[in-house]
């Protein structure tokens, strides 16, 4: 990776990181404030929500206008559409988690920053799940 690449990259995690620790996504308790949509419901995260889609929409149709990215050779993007059996249940099980937890990997990784208890806990465990995944799917995609 060049230089530029790796600085972009730097400064890219820096503002998501930023942004997360300013709208709060970095606090368990507000995210799962979010969630409890039956309890005491904390919908101040439909901003930021409603701010990320704005901002993605737009990025993405200015940069997907290019021909290939700025620092890199060419655009990383998924080869189907299709909303099959594997993607519902990673999106259940990722929602579980993150329900259960109140933590999703961005704000997960944030914890280095600010070290706490759920740190010592989560982070392994989010890991472990990678590796099981990286180790496993292989066996379950079929490829071209």
């Amino acid at each position: 990776m060049n230089p530029l690449t790796l600085l972009a990259s730097l400064a890219s995690g820096l503002l998501f990181g930023g942004g997360l620790a300013l709208s709060g996504m970095t606090r368990p308790q507000k995210v799962l404030g979010f969630l409890d949509v039956l309890g005491a419901w904390d919908g101040s995260l439909l901003f930021v929500l409603g701010g990320a889609v704005t901002i993605a929409t737009l990025a993405f149709h200015f940069i997907l206008g290019h021909k290939k990215p700025v620092l890199a050779e060419r655009f990383s993007l998924p080869d189907t559409r299709a909303i099959d059996g594997k993607l519902i249940a990673g999106a259940a099980i990722f929602g579980i988690g993150w329900g259960a937890a109140g933590y999703c990997p961005g704000p997960a990784i944030a914890l280095l920053a600010h070290p706490n208890i759920e740190a010592l806990y989560f982070l392994p465990s989010m890991i472990a799940g990678w590796w099981i995944y990286r180790r496993t799917a292989g066996r379950t995609q079929t490829r071209p």
